[in-house]
């Protein structure tokens, strides 16, 4: 029995190692001698400048995510709606809206145009069906129940935030505008996608009147051992009529990188951005924002009203306590001076309406 416990432990590292890797360091916009921006490498991409930060304890915590993965904590009450609650609420609002699918997937309503954020919306957050991080909460709208999808936007190619299984039971894939970072189109062509876009930092995209602009952030790619940083990540600015939308997938903090975003666009209305999997810090501060550093992009890109993402849905991530990640960010934006009414934090499945910054 305890030579299978092993093999268990040893397979669900390397799933979990796969599964959520990282590697990342500070990105200035530069461009080389040879006129290619210096986040292009031969083999890929990279963030600016380039720094290998191969971490030496990293065996040992994708060990204990991999133990981890074996067991789901308790969900506090409130943390979810149900089916029925997530549906009702959703078609209670008809302005815009954003919907808080779990993780790092939510519905942005805007200007009658519906966008879905990495589309996460399996079991698993990983590359079998049967080992890797799990989702502890249920998945509040079914994907035959969710609304017609007009864009799908992509931070980077990590499990947690591209699931082929989601990719591949979407309807109406001809109709979807997908809108992805360099080298991820034939993700979406090979599985039956047509209308796909790949950007650049700091290039743009119009669709239906919904301008879509790819910035920096600090992070990496990968959904094998072999493919490290070949497709490039992206933060995302979204702008409507009269509305303007910071989603942010996954990054590490940079004051050089979101000072440049806010500088660039002024201000956001809203900004989207992930607070968990930080810990430990000295493995996981060059790929995942802790709700501190979370409140300092909202600070840095002036944004007026900051929503929390990327926790309470997938177990075995990181190290800190589930249910730590809202007190932290709570109190980081008081402390920053954001009041209670602009610090969202969603239960997954809630519907808010956008319509309106003013309070």
């Amino acid at each position: 029995m305890s030579n299978i416990k092993f093999c268990i432990g040893i397979t669900l590292v390397l799933v979990i190692l796969v599964a959520c890797s990282s590697n990342s360091s500070e990105y200035s916009m530069k461009i080389s001698s040879d006129n290619k921006h210096q986040h292009h490498t031969d083999k890929g991409y990279q963030n600016h400048p380039f720094v290998e930060t191969a971490a030496p304890k990293g065996f040992f915590f994708y060990m204990r995510r991999a133990w981890g993965s074996l067991f789901v904590p308790d969900v506090p009450d409130g943390h979810e709606l149900t089916e029925l609650e997530s549906i009702q609420l959703l078609n209670s609002i008809s302005s815009d809206r954003v919907t808080w699918l779990g993780h790092a997937s939510f519905l942005i309503t805007t200007s009658e145009m519906t966008i879905l954020t990495d589309p996460f919306l399996s079991k698993r957050a990983s590359p079998v069906s049967w080992a890797g991080p799990k989702r502890i909460v249920n998945l509040p709208i079914p994907i035959n129940k969710l609304p017609a999808i007009d864009i799908v936007i992509v931070s980077h190619n990590h499990y947690d935030h591209l699931d082929d299984k989601t990719v591949r039971e979407l309807k109406n894939k001809h109709e979807i505008h997908v809108v992805v970072p360099l080298g991820l189109k034939s993700f979406f062509t090979d599985r039956g996608y047509s209308k796909v876009t790949e950007l650049d930092w700091g290039q743009s995209v119009s669709v239906e009147g919904i301008k879509i602009s790819a910035e920096p952030s600090v992070h990496d790619s990968a959904r094998s051992t072999s493919d490290h940083n070949k497709t490039l990540w992206a933060s995302w600015v979204i702008e409507s009529f009269q509305k303007r939308i910071l989603y942010i997938g996954d990054t590490g903090y940079s004051d050089t990188i979101f000072n440049y975003i806010g500088g660039k666009y002024d201000s956001f209305d809203f900004a989207i951005l992930p607070i968990g999997a930080y810990e430990p810090r000295e493995l996981l501060w060059m790929s995942h924002v802790t709700p501190e550093e979370a409140v300092s992009i909202g600070s840095d890109v002036r944004a007026k009203i900051l929503i929390s993402s990327h926790w309470g849905t997938i177990s075995s991530l990181s190290d800190e306590p589930m249910f730590e990640p809202p007190v932290r960010f709570k109190k980081a934006g008081r402390d920053g001076g954001f009041s209670d009414e602009d610090l969202w934090i969603m239960k997954v499945g809630e519907t808010r309406s956008i319509a309106s910054t003013q309070n």
